[in-house]
């Protein structure tokens, strides 16, 4: 699974380091549910494949009572979020048990051979919709109601699973990232840890809010002297924007985690560029890192006298 180059920003009059990421690979635990998920098939196990736009293919299924609203734990949780009172955590963790809708649309397949030699219509499949990040990445797209998908694609199906398993999709699509209500008035943004997080039905940190890995990020500079001391903060990709302009801080796209380094004064720039670039090959071997971590810039401060 591709991984976006870190940022190389700077801070005051320091140099800043570009960090390679690591590839990561699926841990065992999604790789076995991804195993026997069945990805081809939506929440009541039917097929994706071979469905037509209309008649009962196109009613939303497994949830019988549902009215296509959003969930009421994710709107409180965002609601929390652009008072100021919550976190990008807290909406993460509404996740958990909320329906949303994922959409479908019909694919063209292979064109038939008709009598005569006459080529008879191509068949229409059905198939996931995925987008492409700005940075490249693939992303799924995933709305909380009805409403907000046929606003989007009015010709999208809307298939209605608990965000679990469309998290659980998404990794089967290669999708790093889940990006809930795309083009609305809020869009919110899951990286890959908690979309992996989310497939696992398991609670999720933020990389910035995480005291072991700061812990683990300072034990691998130990080896540095010229480091004086490592933290950690929210990256400059964490924040989003409602429609409206209001700024939100949580829901975007990364880079999500911003390690500062305090350096000792004097380092020339070949002996900042060979802390960073040792600092990069130990992270980049570190497994905590490789699963918590989405995307990070460094920034390097001069440490006080």
């Amino acid at each position: 699974m591709k991984h976006p180059s870190a940022g190389n920003d700077t801070a005051g009059d320091d140099t800043g380091g570009r960090t390679a990421t690591p590839v990561r690979q699926l841990p065992g635990h999604i790789a076995a549910a991804l195993a026997g998920a069945g990805g081809a098939t939506d929440s009541a196990g039917r097929p994706w494949a071979g469905r037509s736009l209309s008649g009962d293919d196109a009613k939303i299924h497994n949830f019988g009572d549902d009215d296509g609203a959003a969930d009421a734990g994710y709107l409180a949780a965002v609601a929390a979020l652009v008072a100021g009172d919550g976190d990008e955590a807290g909406v993460v963790a509404s996740l958990a048990t909320a329906r949303v809708f994922v959409p479908i649309l019909a694919q063209l397949a292979e064109e038939g051979e008709g009598a005569a030699g006459l080529h008879a219509d191509k068949q229409a499949d059905m198939a996931l919709v995925t987008l492409k990040a700005p940075d490249g990445r693939t992303a799924m797209p995933v709305f909380t109601s009805a409403a907000s998908l046929e606003a989007w694609h009015p010709q999208a199906r809307p298939v209605a699973v608990y965000a679990a398993r469309a998290a659980l999709s998404a990794v089967a699509e290669g999708a790093e990232l889940l990006v809930l209500d795309p083009g609305s008035e809020l869009t919110f943004v899951l990286r890959r840890p908690a979309v992996w997080a989310l497939a696992q039905q398991q609670p999720w940190t933020p990389s910035y809010d995480d005291p072991e890995l700061a812990s683990s990020l300072g034990a691998a500079a130990v080896g540095f002297p010229a480091v004086r001391r490592v933290e950690i903060h929210p990256g400059g990709g964490v924040a989003s924007a409602a429609a409206d302009g209001r700024q939100l801080s949580g829901g975007g796209a990364g880079p999500e985690l911003r390690v500062v380094l305090y350096l000792e004064d004097g380092l020339d720039a070949a002996g900042v560029q060979s802390i960073v670039a040792g600092l990069n090959k130990a992270w980049s071997r570190n497994e905590m890192f490789a699963e918590r971590v989405d995307s990070i810039e460094v920034k390097l401060q001069r440490a006080a006298p």
